[in-house]
């Protein structure tokens, strides 16, 4: 309990700015529609999200180190309200896109403070214990988010308005709190180059989640809108998926724990496919299959990530941690930026399940890889402990790396 309240502003803030950001992408997708915009241009505004994500991983640790963390977190906060409320006065998809630019950059900056401030204040002691209240903190801000969305009416000042006083409101617990801010930890260096010399099929893998999540959250919306889904269905959609993804994770870490990560990646990848054409072959068969087929989705998809991680830092020591964690996100970025304008153009051209055809490709890719690399190099004789990774900012690795080390 006391751990709990020495965090209490922290996680506070978090619950906030997820209420807040996480709740745009479906609401533009589903303003989007209502305003006539193509399914390219919906499609553009989850990529200009991340997008405005990578800036921010990038930037939020130099701008910690010049202006302290309470500063820059209220910076970062300004963007994202900025971009949420400015929606509804400019009425136009490019102009859309730079606001949810602002929006990924809040995201991404504050996580990144947040997660620095948290890195500076665990123990080793607590670590386990704040990390776990983290992510079920986190997890339970998302699904909130995506529920928010079922209340809400497209392309209105209201709906907007709302979402921005929820950004806004995460400042609030950060800057009216008497904690000390910690000094700045040093920014990690950028080398994408790194991932790959450590495990290429790790990072084949945070390429294949970027574009799977992505397009199923970016997009998403527009598939249940094909397929008959009102609004409010649409977000317990999203919801499901979230959830299916959160309650897999313990059994899963356990898998990966136990076996090749390899095998364990490539059965769930297998999965994520049945998963794909699980839920196209629902999609007509009314609400409770979709939400089924969506929460098997995520339970089948969401922990490609974090299995592609711990095999990745299977082959790296200590102290690289960091820098591959921020290499791998790097990685996720790139899949994330181009895969909601790939998954909107082929529904477009093709219809609502060209997105999961578009998906299970790319499981089918990172299958095969997975079979040639297990194939040219043998299984490393020491692992890291299988640790659920958010994939919220480049500073993560400091926040878990120690949590791969202790067996």
């Amino acid at each position: 309990m006391r751990l709990l309240i020495s965090f209490a502003a922290l996680f506070l803030s978090v619950i906030f700015l997820q209420l807040g950001t996480g709740g745009v992408a479906p609401l533009d997708a589903l303003s989007g529609v209502a305003l006539d915009f193509s399914k390219a241009e919906i499609g553009t505004l989850g990529s200009a999200h991340f997008f405005g994500f990578f800036i921010g991983c990038w930037w939020a640790p130099r701008l910690m180190g010049a202006v302290g963390h309470s500063r820059a977190f209220a910076a970062f906060t300004a963007a994202g309200t900025i971009g949420l409320i400015a929606h509804m006065m400019i009425v136009h998809p490019y102009a859309w896109a730079l606001l949810r630019m602002l929006s990924g950059l809040c995201v991404a900056g504050c996580y990144t403070i947040i997660e620095a401030w948290l890195q500076a204040k665990v123990t080793n002691e607590t670590r386990g214990r704040a990390m776990g209240i983290y992510r079920i903190v986190d997890t339970t801000g998302s699904l909130g988010a995506q529920l928010v969305i079922g209340i809400l009416s497209p392309a209105t000042y209201f709906s907007y308005n709302l979402l921005a006083i929820l950004c806004c409101a995460a400042l609030l617990p950060v800057t009216v709190s008497k904690a000390e801010q910690p000094d700045m930890p040093p920014a990690p260096r950028l080398r994408p180059g790194l991932a790959w010399a450590r495990s290429p099929l790790a990072s084949l893998g945070v390429v294949v989640s970027g574009i799977t999540s992505a397009a199923f959250r970016m997009v998403g919306p527009i598939y249940g809108i094909e397929v008959g889904l009102s609004a409010d269905m649409i977000a317990l959609f999203l919801a499901a998926y979230v959830l299916g993804g959160a309650l897999v994770q313990f059994p899963i870490g356990w898998l990966a724990d136990k076996y090749d990560r390899r095998h364990v990646l490539i059965a769930i990848s297998g999965a994520g496919i049945a998963a794909c054409a699980l839920t196209v072959g629902l999609s007509g068969m009314g609400t409770v299959p979709v939400f089924l087929a969506a929460a098997l989705f995520g339970a089948a998809t969401l922990p490609v990530y974090s299995i592609s991680t711990a095999h990745a830092h299977d082959f790296a020591d200590s102290a690289e941690r960091v820098e591959l964690s921020a290499a791998l996100m790097f990685l996720y970025a790139i899949g994330a930026i181009a895969s909601p304008l790939i998954a909107s153009t082929l529904i477009d051209a093709f219809g609502a399940s060209a997105m999961f055809t578009f998906i299970a490709l790319a499981h089918l890719l990172l299958i095969g890889f997975g079979l040639l690399r297990m194939w040219s190099r043998p299984a490393p004789s020491a692992r890291t402990r299988y640790v659920y990774t958010p994939r919220t900012s480049f500073l993560g690795g400091r926040l878990f790396g120690r949590a791969r080390d202790d067996r």
